[in-house]
């Protein structure tokens, strides 16, 4: 074996050690953290079965106060990521997770449709900033042929918050129904929501700002992670923010981001409610099979991330899992009163939605700089909110007036199929790692 070889080899070593220490420091407090953030953010879909008897909410008004949380998204969504460069993001994520996990605990003492928009809004605000900002905080200590296993293990905190909060929140709902003189759903708004505040204190202590200040990594190992990021930047389109807003595959990722938006907050915010409508009576039933599709999205994302990592290809990666999506989506408004073909689509729907999240995340930062990056994550992902408002206000609006889901179903899976073949336009040279 030549010596540049036998170099080459100990440099990749030393880089595989590097990476793999990185993540068993960052992942596991992250990978918390995100599963409350979306568990915060769907339990809205298992209160509703006792939340709109109670108070007497319709269709409409469900899926209009469930879509206001992503109407705050999209406002907030940059000045949020741009705080987060100019405040750090150790204490920055801190203050967001401990104001939304008081917000959401405050949602058990809603009595009327307007202090369900008002907190959901608010809600919408103080999450805004989390998952973009997350997202540039791991660009800046993995390089890009690292990123799609690195964010599936981070994104399966969706897949998993169905997978735990389906039980949780169904067992709830009907455990503590009545208990305490409170509802089920607001225990669980309250037994969701107040550990939030907690681990926003952990962030607070134990999160590194960046790799330059930790004291775990040696000075050869930090000096590796500054060439692998200078590199890539040499590669890089958009550099200013100007160009972030006149660039045209900005605006193509807008539109990828759009369907994917749609099919996870489809998933995210009617599956209970179509498992019920399937003929599943007890909400502790429908929490346990909610889980199977957000069950198998865990393993088929991390298989998706590893296979898009080992053959440095992106596109056909995001593409297919998006297709499976509008399939699955279709699948369960054919016939939504046949539970096994209601469960069938939404297991191909949620395998699908749950691999195209962390793959999409893959080509923002093929074009962003590092200078933008806050601004341009932040900008797709509140463009693409609005999506996740669309999502739940057109199937709830299109069953109070046709009495069924069916319609919206079909219209959402077209969407998401076109935003699959949209992806094929990015270019390959540019968005799969070198």
């Amino acid at each position: 074996m030549s010596t540049a070889s036998t170099a080459h080899g100990a440099l990749a070593a030393t880089s595989d050690r590097t990476h793999s220490l990185i993540t068993w420091r960052l992942m596991p407090l992250l990978l918390i953290c995100y599963l409350f953030a979306h568990l915060d953010r769907i339990n809205i879909g298992f209160a509703k079965m006792q939340m709109s008897s109670d108070l007497h909410f319709s269709d409409t008004v469900y899926g209009f106060g469930a879509g206001l949380f992503f109407v705050a998204y999209a406002l907030f969504g940059v000045p949020s990521n741009m705080a987060l460069d100019r405040v750090g993001p150790r204490r920055w994520i801190a203050t967001l997770m401990i104001v939304w996990g008081v917000l959401s605990t405050s949602m058990l003492w809603i009595e009327s449709a307007s202090g369900f928009y008002t907190l959901r809004f608010l809600l919408g605000v103080a999450e805004a900033g989390f998952f973009p900002g997350i997202l540039v905080f791991l660009n800046r200590w993995y390089p890009a042929r690292r990123r799609a296993q690195v964010t599936a293990l981070f994104a399966i905190a969706v897949p998993m918050a169905g997978v735990v909060g389906g039980p949780l929140s169904g067992g709830i709902l009907q455990m503590f129904h009545d208990f305490g003189g409170l509802r089920g759903w607001q225990w669980m708004f309250l037994i969701e929501g107040a550990p939030v505040v907690l681990l926003g204190l952990v962030v607070l202590k134990a999160l590194p700002d960046s790799f330059e200040s930790v004291n775990w990594l040696s000075g050869e190992q930090k000096q590796q992670l500054r060439e692998q990021m200078a590199s890539e930047e040499q590669r890089k389109s958009i550099t200013t923010f100007g160009a972030i807003l006149r660039d045209a595959q900005v605006w193509l990722l807008v539109a990828v981001y759009f369907a994917v938006m749609l099919a996870v907050n489809t998933l995210a915010f009617w599956m209970p409610t179509l498992i019920h409508g399937a003929g599943i009576g007890s909400d502790g039933q429908v929490g346990l099979l909610s889980a199977v599709p957000y069950l198998a999205g865990c393993v088929f994302m991390i298989a998706c991330g590893r296979s898009s990592d080992r053959q440095r290809e992106r596109r056909w990666h995001l593409c297919v899992p998006l297709l499976m999506s509008a399939v699955g989506i279709a699948l369960a408004g054919i016939a939504p009163a046949n539970a096994t073909l209601v469960l069938g689509g939404l297991v191909i729907a949620g395998m699908g939605a749950s691999a195209a999240l962390p793959m999409f995340w893959q080509l923002p930062p093929a074009f962003l700089s590092n200078g933008t990056q806050a601004a341009g994550i932040a900008l797709i992902s509140s463009f693409g909110s609005i999506a996740s408002f669309l999502a739940p206000y057109l199937i709830g609006w299109m069953r109070d007036t046709t009495h069924s889901a069916s319609l919206a179903l079909y219209v959402l899976a077209l969407f998401i199929a076109l935003g699959g073949l949209l992806v094929l336009r990015t270019r390959a040279a540019i968005v799969n790692p070198q």
